[in-house]
C-alpha cells in the first residue's frame, strides 16, 4: 500500500486536496471518483513518514485483535457521545492497557491532532487496520456518518473473528492426527525397521517384496533424511514465492475453487464476507459503487475479486447489481442473485445482504462440520493403513522363518 496525494475539483467547482491509501495509482485514482470529486492530479507522496518510535518499539508490536476491536468499539461510542475525536483518541490512549496497543493509538492521536485525517491515520498500522477497514472509515469520514461505520466495522470483525474461530476449531483434529500419523511413520522408520532387518540379515535368504521395500524406505530415511528435510524445506520457500506473485496466487486459488466439496467452502467463505461487508456498507449510507470496491478487498480469494470487479464494471454502465453478479455462479449462486434482484426492486438491499451472509455462514459451518467428519475415519484409514502396512511387511518373514533359517 502507499498515500497518494490528490488534488481534485468538487461537485460545487472548489478545489479540494487530500490524501488516500491505495495499493496503487489507478485505484488512488477509482477511489478519489467514487468520492463525487474529479480527479486533476494524483501523485504517490514520497515523503511520508516513518514508523514512529515512542518510548521504545513497543509501537511496532502487535496489538491484540480484542484491542483493536474494542479500540474501534469505543471509539465509536464516544463520537456517538459527541466527544470530539481528538479527545476520545486521547481517552482510548491513556486508558490502554496493553502497551503495544498503547502506543499505537498515542501516535494515532497525534497524526490526528497534526492535521491527518483518521483514515490516514489507521493506514499507517495496516497490521491492525486492514486497507478493507481504512476504505470504511474514510468511506464514513467524507459522508459525515463516521461513528456509524466505526460501530459496523467492530460488528463485523466481531462476526468475522467467531467465523475464523469456528474454521480454525473445526481443522485442529484432522491437523493433528496428521501430526500424529507422521510421527508414527517417523518411528517406525527410523527406530522399529532397522531392528527387524538387522535380523533378518543374520538369517539371510530372500525376503519377501514389501519387506524389502520397507527395509529400503527405512534405510533412505535414516541415510538421507537430513536431505530430505532439506528439500521440504526448499519446496515450501519455492511454494511461499510462488504464492507471493499474482499468477502463482490465482492459480492456487483456481486449484483450491475447483476442489470438490473444499471448493464450494471456499467460495462460500467469500460469499459471507462479501455480503456481510457490502450491507454492512450499504446499510451505513455507503454509495452501492463505493461499496462494492471495499467489499471487494474483504473477499480474500483475487480469483473471486476478480468477478466483483466485472459486476462492479456492469453496475457503473447503469446495469443492476443483481445482473452483474448473475456472471459468476462460483461466487453468487442463482438462488442469491435472485434474493438480491428482489431487494434491489424492494429497496431493502442493505438488510438482505446480511441476511444472506447470516444464512450463508450457517450453511458453511454444516459443510465444515461434514468436512471434518470426513477427514476424521479418513485420516484414521490412512494411517491405520500405514501402520498396518508397515507391520504385516515386517511380520511377512517371520512365517517364513524356517525357509529363511535353512
Amino acid at each position: 500500500m502507499a498515500t497518494f496525494e490528490y488534488t481534485a475539483i468538487g461537485p460545487s467547482g472548489q478545489e479540494v486536496r487530500g490524501t488516500i491509501v491505495c495499493s496503487g495509482r489507478p485505484a488512488a485514482i477509482e477511489q478519489v471518483a467514487a468520492l463525487g470529486l474529479h480527479p486533476v492530479a494524483v501523485e504517490e507522496r514520497t515523503d511520508a513518514r516513518p514508523v514512529p518510535r515512542i518510548g521504545s518499539l513497543l509501537v511496532r508490536g502487535r496489538v491484540s485483535q480484542a484491542s483493536v476491536e474494542a479500540f474501534i468499539r469505543e471509539l465509536a461510542n464516544l463520537l456517538s457521545g459527541g466527544v470530539p475525536l481528538s479527545k476520545a483518541l486521547a481517552l482510548l490512549a491513556d486508558e490502554a492497557s496493553q502497551p503495544a496497543a498503547r502506543a499505537q493509538w498515542a501516535a494515532i492521536r497525534d497524526d490526528v491532532a497534526n492535521g491527518s485525517s483518521l483514515a490516514d491515520a489507521l493506514a499507517r498500522w495496516p497490521r491492525s487496520f486492514p486497507a478493507v477497514y481504512v476504505a470504511m472509515v474514510r468511506a464514513g469520514e467524507t459522508g459525515g456518518f463516521l461513528e456509524l461505520v466505526l460501530e459496523q466495522i467492530a460488528e463485523f470483525r466481531a462476526r468475522e473473528q467467531e467465523l475464523k474461530n469456528k474454521v480454525k476449531s473445526a481443522m485442529i483434529y484432522p491437523i493433528v492426527l496428521a501430526v500424529l500419523a507422521s510421527a508414527v511413520l517417523t518411528f517406525l522408520l527410523t527406530y522399529f525397521i532397522p531392528r527387524f532387518s538387522a535380523i533378518f540379515a543374520e538369517f539371510g535368504g530372500a525376503l519377501p517384496w514389501l519387506t524389502r521395500a520397507i527395509v529400503g524406505a527405512s534405510r533412505a530415511v535414516i541415510r538421507y533424511g537430513w536431505a530430505m528435510l532439506i528439500a521440504i524445506a526448499l519446496a515450501m520457500v519455492g511454494l511461499r514465492r510462488v504464492m507471493a506473485s499474482d499468477a502463482g496466487r490465482r492459480n492456487f486459488e483456481r486449484l483450491l475453487l475447483r476442489t470438490p466439496w473444499i471448493g464450494t467452502v471456499v467460495a462460500r467463505f467469500a460469499l459471507v464476507r462479501f455480503c456481510r461487508m457490502l450491507g454492512t456498507l450499504l446499510g451505513a449510507g455507503v454509495p452501492l459503487v463505493l461499496g462494492l470496491r471495499v467489499a471487494r478487498e474483504a473477499i480474500g480469494n483475487q480469483t473471486l475479486a476478480d468477478a466483483v470487479t466485472r459486476a462492479l464494471d456492469e453496475v457503473q454502465r447503469g446495469a443492476p447489481l443483481a445482473r452483474s453478479l448473475a456472471t459468476s455462479g462460483t461466487l453468487f449462486p442463482p438462488a442469491v442473485v435472485e434474493m438480491v434482484s428482489v431487494a434491489e426492486e424492494s429497496g431493502r438491499l442493505d438488510k438482505e445482504l446480511v441476511r444472506i451472509a447470516s444464512a450463508y455462514e450457517s450453511e458453511l459451518d454444516r459443510r465444515l462440520n461434514i468436512l471434518v467428519r470426513l477427514a476424521e475415519p479418513a485420516l484414521l484409514f490412512v494411517m491405520a493403513a500405514i501402520v498396518g502396512t508397515v507391520v504385516i511387511g515386517m511380520l511377512l518373514p517371520v512365517f517364513t522363518l524356517q525357509e529363511l533359517i535353512r
